[in-house]
């Protein structure tokens, strides 16, 4: 499945915004990075809710890999082209 940077970005709004209501609901607030799933597992009552909370930061992860990738891909290509067109001249 191939997807755009467009629908990669719009992917991770979605992600994003589904992940902050649990983090709302469950007053996540954890200190760094590292310690977000230790947060989570314990404040995260509902079982479902606990397993779309880890759903969600493994798609945002894979999805915000997939735009950075994309991302370097089009800034590689535009380079080429601008020195392409600097050779021209």
């Amino acid at each position: 499945m191939n997807i755009t940077f467009v629908e990669a970005q719009k992917k991770l709004e979605d992600i994003t915004a589904e992940m902050l209501v649990l983090i709302r609901q469950y007053g996540l607030d954890a200190q760094s990075p590292f310690d977000v799933i230790t947060v989570a597992r314990h404040k995260i009552g509902n079982e479902q809710d606990y397993i779309r909370f880890l759903e969600l930061s493994l798609e945002g992860r894979i999805y915000g890999e997939y735009a950075e990738a994309l991302q370097k891909q089009m800034d590689q290509q535009s380079g080429d082209i601008d020195a392409a067109t600097n050779n021209i001249h």
